[in-house]
């Protein structure tokens, strides 16, 4: 429960107060700007908080004019400040803006809402697919193209995109908040390293990622033999595979933006992408199926790529907006070289690209795996992974959202701080994936039979998925771990391989444990290396971050997460055996929604998990701050 201040304001982390302030510039989901305050004084935010605050002649009118020349956002993106660490004026202070704490809560539960969202619309998207399709040839062709924009969503909008560019901006914010003090709105917009950022990577990236599409759908044919050389008629999923193709260069524009909009604190954009993205498969689908088959989920992944992209455009341009080639000309040549990224370079963004390459390649080695077990097996792979999933994703919001502040953190030099908020992310997200998995492990049937069991889709195919389901769930610890740790290693000025060699280490369990189980288990061998590979990983980075990092309590987070996986198993070992009394899927279902939790909280509760003790006085604070916003 987070503490108070003297002046009213809410800490970040709960117990804590007095945290230092955050971003100076403008950004998104509360607060109003500069406090009149700071107005007055003529003040500005430097970064590192070695500098306090500067007095600038003539301050009110140069601030009014820098703040113009930010681009700030309207709408429900309302302002806070930002700095890359030190305390800004008016944060912790009355009158001052919107406390950290409450905008971080605001954020997450922007963030939360449209996860949920984007995630019903992603379960209603595979009921479409499985209603329409089944889990057969039709399915299994198109889920092989579906590998392209998976691979190229993990490494173009959550994890290779955001983890080189919210730093990337987070540094150009800092040195941008750092040198505007005294500048009028022509020369702030001139030697804007955010521009100057911008115009230096987006159209190279562009470029690049427009080749690379195209390059893939020349050599679909290939592809698919790689990805599942013992399909017997790969066909359909070349024509599919050329459709998939077409995301590599929308989800690149799309996780650009996200990052961008991110590091200046606009989460709502970004937050609704992929309730668009499901939206667009869905409606082509619906509209196109009859008349192209399988063809149409593949072109609707296509629209809804596009749909990513286009839906962020009106905020970018608000908040970030292009480079120019006014700034280039005027800006110093010494200003742009510095405040140009060096992220072309390949040892700054390799460790972040295997990284991401290596996590993603998780589905290429089951789905090359389950290309020669029988028709469906593949399907049921999909739809188990998906559902199981679902908490993993929900629980990590948290983090997409803390993930600009730890990387302001570091590089304000407030080690301290972000250990504090690593190590809080790691409970609450580790909190939300283990209650998620005992409802999954508990009420698998139940809830794939719900969710899927109609049209096309047999009663042996959830019995199927389920069961696959469940070997899944040993996994979802490890991969919300995974999403959670490696943020840390990249918020740092230059990425570690450290991250990349933990993932490496974990896919090669995979391979080897897949390998060796596909012909005794099938399916479900290729489930628990799944599992296998990621855990390892995530235990690789749960002891190499304290080392190398940031120096968080790995025996006291490891020791939290214990407990709260003996809480796991209690509560989904009572809805396994619970849920097959009530005949009534949904009405199973949905008490198990009641049942676990109760079971979960009980058994934390006894084992004192601090987690879960606390849990009532966070939900309190949380409601107060949304109370008090205004």
């Amino acid at each position: 429960m987070a503490a108070r201040t003297a002046s009213g304001s809410a800490d970040v982390r709960s117990g804590e107060s007095g945290d230092p302030a955050e971003p100076a510039e403008p950004a998104t989901v509360g607060g109003r700007g500069r406090p009149r305050s700071a107005r007055r004084a003529g003040t500005a935010a430097t970064t590192g908080g070695s500098q306090g605050a500067t007095a600038v002649p003539g301050g009110r009118n140069r601030l009014r004019q820098a703040r113009r020349a930010s681009g700030s956002g309207a709408g429900l993106e309302d302002r806070v400040p930002e700095s890359a660490g030190g305390n800004a004026p008016g944060v912790n202070a009355p009158g001052g803006s919107q406390p950290l704490g409450r905008f971080l809560a605001k954020a997450a539960a922007v963030t939360a809402g449209l996860t949920a969202a984007g995630a019903l619309f992603g379960l209603v998207r595979d009921q479409t697919i499985a209603h329409l399709f089944g889990a057969g040839h039709d399915s299994d062709a198109f889920l092989i193209a579906w590998t392209v924009p998976e691979m190229a969503s993990t490494l173009l909008i959550e994890d290779a995109m955001a983890l080189l560019m919210v730093p990337a901006f987070s540094q150009a914010l800092a040195r941008r908040a750092a040198a505007r003090a005294g500048l009028t709105r022509r020369e702030a917009r001139a030697q804007d390293p955010v521009r100057l950022l911008v115009g230096a990577t987006l159209p190279r990236l562009v470029v690049l990622l427009a080749v690379v599409a195209s390059v893939l759908v020349l050599a679909a044919p290939a592809v698919v033999a790689v990805l599942a050389p013992g399909l017997p008629d790969p066909a359909l999923a070349v024509e599919c595979t050329r459709l998939t193709a077409l995301t590599v260069l929308s989800f690149g524009i799309a996780g650009y933006f996200s990052a961008a909009l991110r590091a200046h604190r606009s989460f709502l954009p970004p937050a609704a992408i992929y309730v668009s993205y499901n939206v667009g498969i869905i409606a082509t689908m619906v509209a196109l199926h009859a008349v192209w088959g399988v063809r149409a989920a593949a072109a609707g992944v296509a629209v809804g790529g596009l749909l990513m992209a286009l839906v962020q455009l009106p905020a970018f341009v608000r908040n970030v907006g292009f480079g120019t080639p006014r700034a280039k000309r005027c800006a110093p040549r010494s200003q742009r070289d510095r405040d140009r990224p060096t992220l072309i370079a390949f040892g700054v963004i390799a460790p972040v690209i295997f990284f991401a390459v290596f996590r993603q390649s998780q589905v290429l080695v089951e789905r090359f795996l389950a290309a020669s077990l029988p028709s469906g097996a593949i399907s049921h792979l999909n739809y188990a992974q998906k559902v199981a999933q679902m908490p993993m994703v929900l629980s990590l919001m948290i983090c997409t959202v803390t993930f600009p502040v730890v990387a302001q953190a570091m590089a304000g030099g407030e080690r301290e701080k972000a250990r504090r908020r690593v190590e809080q992310d790691l409970s609450l997200a580790a909190l939300a994936v283990l209650m998620g998995t005992a409802l999954v492990v508990g009420y698998a049937p139940q809830i794939i039979q719900v969710l899927f069991e109609r049209g096309a889709f047999t009663h042996q195919d959830t019995l199927a998925t389920a069961s696959v389901m469940r070997v899944y769930a040993l996994g979802l610890l490890g991969h919300c771990l995974v999403g959670a740790l490696s943020r840390p290693f990249f918020s740092t000025a230059r990425p570690t391989w450290f991250p990349a060699l933990a993932m490496g280490a974990g896919l090669l369990v995979n391979v080897v444990a897949g390998a060796f189980a596909v012909g005794w288990w099938g399916t479900y061998g290729i489930a628990a290396a799944n599992a296998a590979g990621i855990s390892t990983t995530a235990v690789l980075l749960l002891t190499g971050l304290g080392t190398r990092i940031i120096a968080i309590q790995v025996r006291r987070v490891a020791g939290s997460i214990g407990r709260l996986g003996v809480a796991a198993v209690a509560a989904g070992a009572l809805g396994w055996i619970a849920g097959p009394m009530i005949p009534d899927p949904m009405l199973s279902a949905a008490l198990g929604c009641l049942l676990v939790p109760a079971m979960f909280g009980a058994t934390g509760m006894a084992m004192h998990a601090l987690e879960v003790t606390a849990l009532p006085g966070q939900i309190s604070q949380l409601t107060q701050r949304f109370r008090n916003v205004r």
